[in-house]
């Protein structure tokens, strides 16, 4: 490692410990030519995820922007932070446990719109209207009567 005060290439190792709840590997390092002493973090390469948008540019997956969509969505309803955060720990690690390097954008948005489905009714329907480019308002009626039948089915299920 690279002394980042003299730039010597030599150092020792003084302490190692676990670092980011074991996620990185933080030492504490020490220069061997002028005794200066600096930290270094070792961690996962993680393989970077590369979203194709409906045009067909590539862009890096970012899990805020999912977050930022998702929280918008919820805007003023009781939905906790929590609730998102884990729902988009959800959608990533199952992107980044596929094969390929590369997801659609379409693929990122239908399941957001489960986990908001499963999470709140009204944040799907907003978060649907605008993933969906709905044109009228006939298109939130199709959306709110097939969540209606839903929860008669449910119901009668239950019953």
């Amino acid at each position: 490692m690279k002394c980042p005060y003299c730039g010597h290439q030599e150092d020792k190792v003084l302490d190692s410990r676990s670092a980011k709840d074991g996620e990185a590997i933080k030492r504490r390092r020490e220069c061997t030519s002028c005794g200066g002493r600096f930290n270094t973090f070792e961690e996962i390469e993680e393989r970077q995820l590369i979203v194709i948008k409906k045009d067909e540019t590539r862009e890096p997956f970012e899990r805020s922007k999912i977050l930022r969509g998702m929280v918008t969505a919820c805007e003023k309803r009781p939905v906790s932070t929590e609730a998102l955060e884990e729902a988009v720990d959800s959608i990533e690690m199952h992107f980044r446990g596929l094969p390929s390097r590369e997801v659609r954008s379409r693929e990122i948005g239908e399941m957001v719109i489960d986990k908001l489905r499963a999470l709140d009714q009204v944040a799907f329907v907003r978060f649907a209207s605008v993933y969906l480019e709905f044109e009228d308002i006939h298109q939130f009626k199709e959306i709110v009567n097939m969540l209606a039948r839903r929860r008669t089915m449910r119901k009668t299920a239950e019953e």
